[in-house]
């Protein structure tokens, strides 16, 4: 029986690096073809929750986040075919510099054929910039960079220069005018959460997709072939539907909103039902046999967290009970002590780790990790500008990708575990739902579960 494929345009928009300005064009490129109509489906590479906030408003389509490692190629390759039945075009923006990071951006476009587009911040450079993306095409020969996008062009002269300086095999598809109007607002972590500022969001969009039809981009994208998307040859793992009847209490607010939408897709594919709640603004948890406190932004909001009493006797209630937590990062430092913000104003949380949390400047930890837990191991990611002193003994530590030493702390206590780590549900759902689960691990699942992951990578 052969593999089913379909075709699709696809263009892979990456840089030389962060900060040059990947999410604007992006956004501006989905936010055009969408006004025209079209069905832009966006993909974000590599675990991150803020950039794909940004491209789902900007697409008006569900953004996944695709990384070889932590969610596997055939679960890559599924969402690539199954975007390519439905879109008009397929948008992946890429993470940090094309070559950076192992799997790189450039590992996601040459094993799926995509072409490339260099999106490259040209202030202070002219010829320069020829040089750099010239570089970047022939550092490999597995991948196609289909042309430069010189963001933040100071002048139709600026344009010029750059323009004659590339090479014929990598023409300029767009120079894109220097405009504060068009940068996406920065905080600690990266990009402002886009329901934060929404309103805003929408003005960025509209500029920005003007911009990029008059320097060009939609001639430049008529030109590209389509792609051919493959179903994985290997179906994914059939997921069990062990969570029936099961309701799991998520938060998600400001403060919390770290949230892979496969996460979420997955717990619903095992049965379980979804109760989302606010700790900023609630003052009861739903009815719920479990609770996940994902990452996101406590330390904004400490202060309305702190003053939520009501809240914060639930959850304490909910834990003393005995009941399974999950708390990612964020939902970690929710669950110290206390936490000092930037502002060195130090609040009263949940306590039920003991611990105290506080923010750090720029410095922070990021970078691949699995969880090693009773469950299971489950592959995610750390990135963090916070710390945790006083907290008890771990259980574990995350496995770093490619370090020996010894990752994020994983703390249990009753049934919460939390930990730094964010993970990606789906990379061993078996491990997740007994995370969930009425019922603690037994050693022998967490052979099975051990089983199981290796059987799949």
């Amino acid at each position: 029986m052969s593999t089913p494929t379909t075709t699709c345009p696809a263009l892979f928009l990456s840089a030389p690096a962060s900060g040059q300005g990947k999410t604007t064009v992006t956004a501006g490129l989905a936010r055009l073809l969408r006004n025209q109509g079209k069905v832009v489906r966006v993909f974000k590479t590599g675990p991150d929750y803020l950039d794909p906030q940004i491209l789902a408003q900007a697409s008006g389509q569900p953004v996944d986040q695709l990384d070889l490692w932590m969610a596997g190629e055939a679960y890559c390759r599924q969402r690539f075919y199954e975007a390519a039945c439905e879109a008009d075009l397929i948008l992946v923006e890429g993470a940090m510099g094309l070559f950076d990071g192992e799997p790189s951006s450039a590992d996601l476009a040459a094993l799926f054929g995509i072409p490339l587009a260099i999106v490259m911040d040209v202030k202070g450079m002219a010829q320069t910039a020829a040089a750099l993306v010239s570089g970047l095409a022939s550092f490999r020969d597995d991948i196609h960079i289909a042309g430069l996008i010189a963001n933040a062009c100071g002048s139709a002269r600026h344009r010029e220069l750059i323009e004659d300086a590339l090479p014929p095999s990598i023409p300029l598809l767009a120079a894109v005018p220097r405009d504060p109007a068009l940068s996406l607002p920065e905080r600690h972590l990266g990009l402002v959460q886009a329901a934060e500022i929404r309103e805003d969001l929408e003005a960025r969009f509209e500029s920005a997709a003007k911009a990029l039809e008059a320097a060009g981009l939609l001639e430049a994208l008529s030109a590209l072939p389509p792609v051919t998307f493959s179903a994985p040859q290997e179906q994914l793992v059939a997921v069990k539907t062990v969570l029936n009847g099961h309701t799991i209490g998520v938060a998600r607010d400001a403060a919390f909103s770290f949230i892979y939408p496969a996460n979420l897709d997955l717990l619903e594919q095992m049965g379980a039902t979804l109760r989302f709640f606010s700790p900023l603004t609630d003052s009861n948890l739903p009815e719920c046999d479990a609770l996940w406190l994902p990452g996101g932004y406590p330390e904004l909001h400490a202060q309305t967290l702190a003053d939520n009493s009501a809240m914060r006797a639930a959850i304490q209630t909910f834990f003393n009970a005995d009941k399974p937590i999950l708390a990612e990062c964020g939902g970690l430092l929710y669950c110290l002590e206390t936490l000092t913000g930037y502002d060195d104003v130090t609040h009263t949380l949940l306590g039920l780790l003991p611990g105290q949390g506080a923010m750090r400047g720029r410095r922070g930890c990021q970078g691949m990790q699995t969880a090693e837990l009773p469950e299971g191991p489950v592959r995610g990611h750390a990135h963090h500008r916070s710390m945790a002193e006083g907290t008890p003994e771990p259980i574990a530590h995350g496995r770093r990708q490619r370090h020996p030493a010894p990752g994020e702390a994983i703390y249990r206590d009753k049934r919460l575990t939390a930990t730094y780590l964010h993970l990606f549900f789906p990379n061993n759902p078996d491990a997740v739902a007994r995370l969930f689960s009425s019922a603690p691990a037994l050693p022998e699942q967490q052979l099975e579960s051990e089983e199981f992951i290796h059987a799949t990578q």
